[in-house]
């Protein structure tokens, strides 16, 4: 990238890394809900001669599909109908307050509050929290017309809307999404077989398959919890994923070997995935396999063979299967838990009081000085500062050009295209654009969304282009507020939490250790303990290139830990792998060699809680050269030597 610019005239790496596109396949679906959500309700409104009832539900329509992010349709009954709930609240209580002044000020505050608070309980939570502050500053900062009751009503409508849309082919295609989802996991299983031996392509891929397997259990244990294993097409689905999971066991120790698979083995389990996402439930042939010679090829044998038998299976008994993960709770308990840890926790406070002060500043602001359209500075600050969405400096820089790129396209649609029934087309072309390039990256959500809501908001006040440059001016005063006050002014901000969690990762490690060798440990919750690690290092990647975007020096600090993110993961695999060729044949490691190792890691895990410059010097752990542990001792001894300082 730098030879492409003058000497002097290179942006630097985190500029670069918040500026590149994510990588996403176009979402045909979804665009065609949030085109005909967002333009119907307009129609509607022209023709009744209530433009801005239209707008006020074309509005709601866009909560919708920003909400609309789930595969599988029940899901998409909570991820959409939950904040629209909320949002409806939000707007109720902001009306409410419009043109209070100060109480208005302290209204949005409080809300705030507790939106910031309610964000730290899980992904959906986090969007109702979204939608209701961001509707609570919609009602505070607008006159809405209508009754007090009408607003809520009309942007709750046109969020429905979305979901009715979304429901439609749900008697046609039930079951289908959880079936993808569960299929494309085998499938990077198969690829994971497949890149055995490569130690660039394996580590890639391993991240891929971490990532979608647990996709798929949050997807399928969330609907058990709702049908308490009553549902047999769930359980089927349940069954396979753990009959998956062996194989990625064997994966880590296949790679250690240094052997890559025959093709047919990546081969049989895109068959299997196949067999799934068609639901099939007779006998399958697997291709002609090799006859297994080793430990580590007995395990993969023996469990593809065994994925083969679950994977065809017309029947399982729910109560012999065990949920890898845990089977969640009852909703009734997990709400109520919710609630407890929100107001015991000092991280929600401390995220709810942070972005309560931002909204404060700005609110005290707006009342002090006469800005027009002043609410876009508190719409700015919400999705700025949403605690759960990222960096705040990434996304207070990418909200700031994205705005910019929306008030082209805005300026374009405003001066040229006439008011009225000319609206519906523009609304038309511009919403598909929404979830078209939501997972491009924020910017682009930013520059999508920015002319579709102006377009609405121009039928409420009608002010034409004269809106454009107050409405740059608010954003970058939101995102002014937003660093100062929400990030340059909180110490945390500057710190990469990776270092506390691999610590942490490493401690779990150790238990793993001794669990993987005891004879007393149960297989299920053994099973469990290697799959929250895993699920425990996906995470601690995806802080790791979220740190990356930040400015220096937080994005170089984090930089420096990324040898040892890779150690940890080579550790976890070393542990696997031992696990697995014992379980298949090989000599069990001594007492004593697990209790060294295990103490090893430790005392590893407090040399990572406790260092801050990563410096390489000599380790050596000693141990019998034939042992299964050897590998991990090896892992180990690597990754005490990266985490030693002088």
């Amino acid at each position: 990238m730098s030879r492409e610019f003058p000497i002097g005239l290179t942006p630097p790496d985190w500029l670069v890394r918040n500026l590149q596109p994510h990588r996403a396949p176009l979402n045909w679906p979804a665009m065609v809900r949030a085109a005909l959500a967002m333009a119907l309700p307009l129609a509607l409104g022209l023709a009744a001669g209530r433009p801005a009832y239209g707008a006020l539900a074309s509005m709601g329509a866009l909560s919708g599909v920003i909400s609309d992010t789930a595969d599988a349709y029940r899901m998409r009954i909570l991820n959409i109908a939950v904040p629209q709930l909320f949002g409806a609240v939000g707007v109720t209580l902001g009306s409410l307050v419009h043109g209070h002044g100060w109480y208005a000020v302290t209204a949005v505050t409080g809300i705030a509050l507790l939106s910031g608070m309610i964000s730290t309980i899980g992904a959906v939570a986090s969007v109702s929290g979204l939608l209701l502050l961001l509707n609570a500053v919609i009602g505070a900062g607008l006159p809405l017309p209508g009754p007090w009751w009408l607003p809520p009503a009309l942007m709750a409508g046109g969020g429905l809307l979305v979901l009715a849309l979304a429901l439609l082919a749900w008697p046609l295609r039930a079951g289908v999404p959880e079936r993808t989802s569960v299929a494309a996991a085998y499938r990077e299983v198969a690829a994971l077989l497949a890149s055995c031996g490569d130690p660039d392509a394996y580590v890639a891929t391993r991240f891929d398959v971490t990532q979608s397997l647990n996709q798929s259990y949050d997807l399928i244990l969330a609907h058990r919890a709702r049908h308490h294993g009553r549902s047999r097409e769930l359980t089927r689905l349940l069954a396979q994923l753990n009959a998956i999971t062996p194989v990625v066991e064997a994966a880590p120790a296949v790679h250690l070997s240094g052997r890559p698979l025959p093709p047919e083995i990546p081969e049989a389990v895109r068959h299997l995935a196949r067999a799934i996402e068609t639901g099939r439930t007779t006998p399958i042939t697997l291709p002609l396999l090799p006859a297994p010679t080793t430990e580590t090829a007995r395990a993969v044998d023996h469990a593809l063979r065994h994925a083969a038998e679950v994977v065809t299976a017309p029947d399982v008994d729910p109560r012999g299967i065990d949920d890898r993960l845990g089977r969640p709770a009852a909703l009734s308990i997990r709400t109520a838990r919710a609630a407890r840890n929100v107001v015991l926790s000092a991280n929600s406070w401390r995220y709810g009081l942070r972005l309560a002060v931002c909204i404060g500043i700005a609110q005290a602001l707006v009342s002090l000085i006469p800005v027009p359209r002043s609410y876009w500075v508190a719409l700015t600050i919400t999705f700025v500062l949403k605690p759960d969405f990222g960096s705040v400096f990434s996304r207070a820089l990418l909200r700031a050009l994205g705005t910019v790129a929306g008030l082209l396209i805005a300026a374009a649609v405003l001066a040229e295209v006439p008011r009225g029934w000319w609206d519906v087309p523009v609304i038309f072309v511009l919403a598909p654009l929404i979830p078209a390039l939501t997972p491009r990256g924020y910017g682009y959500q930013t520059a999508a969304i920015t002319p579709a809501i102006l377009l609405l908001s121009d039928t409420l006040n009608h002010q034409g282009t004269a809106l454009l440059l107050p409405r740059l001016l608010d954003s970058l005063m939101g995102c002014a507020i937003a660093l100062i006050a929400g990030y340059l002014l909180w110490p945390e901000s500057w710190h990469t939490r990776v270092g506390d969690r691999l610590a942490d990762a490493v401690a779990d490690t150790a238990r793993y250790v001794e669990a993987a060798f005891g004879a007393d440990t149960d297989p299920a919750a053994r099973a469990r303990m290697r799959r929250r690690l895993y699920r425990d290092l996906s995470t601690i990647r995806t802080e790791f290139q979220r740190a990356l975007t930040e400015p220096p020096p937080t994005g170089r600090r984090a930089a420096a830990w990324w040898p040892l993110v890779v150690a940890v993961e080579r550790i976890v695999d070393a542990t696997t792998a031992a696990r697995v060729r014992v379980r298949h044949g090989a000599e069990p490691p001594s007492a004593a060699e697990i209790d060294q190792v295990a103490l090893q890691l430790r005392e590893l895990s407090e040399g990572v809680r406790r260092a801050e410059t990563l410096t390489a010097v000599r380790t050596h752990l000693a141990g019998p050269s034939g042992s299964v542990l050897e590998p991990l001792r090896q892992e180990v001894a690597a990754a005490r030597a990266i985490t030693t300082p002088h």
